[in-house]
């Protein structure tokens, strides 16, 4: 499995943080996560998540032990709080340019791990800017080719 690097520190693969951010999301609403549910979520075979979990548990996202469930380390809550966080700006940001609600979780999902966070910083300040200028934002809603125009 090929490891990414950012400034010496080795970042998790895109698979890697699918897991995660399903782990902390499903901590986060049920106050754990069983394999058996990760699995579910992400529709994948309970013994790949297996594999997953066991993988993450070696580069210290996680601590795992077999039939007794596993708990996110410090280092594992901090990235998928991040992933999370990451996840929902992107669905903001879409939102916020006018991209059809139906197809806007698909879209994060296939944008989200070629993004660097440079680029998730940036567009944090894009999204923070129209929250913050409404006149800013009805502007650009107006400017949206999809609508018919209703200036006469």
């Amino acid at each position: 499995m090929k490891e990414y690097k950012l400034e010496g520190i080795a970042m998790p693969t895109p698979s890697m943080e699918d897991y995660i951010e399903k782990i902390y999301s499903l901590i986060e609403t049920k106050g754990y996560a069983r394999v058996s549910d990760i699995a579910d979520e992400l529709f994948v075979h309970p013994s790949s998540v297996t594999k997953m979990v066991q993988k993450l548990d070696k580069d210290e996202y996680l601590i795992y032990e077999k039939y007794r469930g596993l708990i996110l380390t410090p280092k594992g809550t901090q990235m998928g709080k991040r992933l999370l966080e990451r996840h929902a700006l992107l669905e903001s940001f879409l939102s916020i340019i006018g991209v059809d609600p139906s197809h806007i979780y698909h879209d994060v999902e296939g944008i989200e791990h070629h993004l660097s966070w440079n680029s998730i910083d940036r567009i944090g300040d894009v999204v923070q800017f129209f929250e913050n200028h409404p006149d800013a934002l009805k502007t650009l809603k107006e400017m949206d080719p999809t609508k018919p125009d209703t200036k006469e």
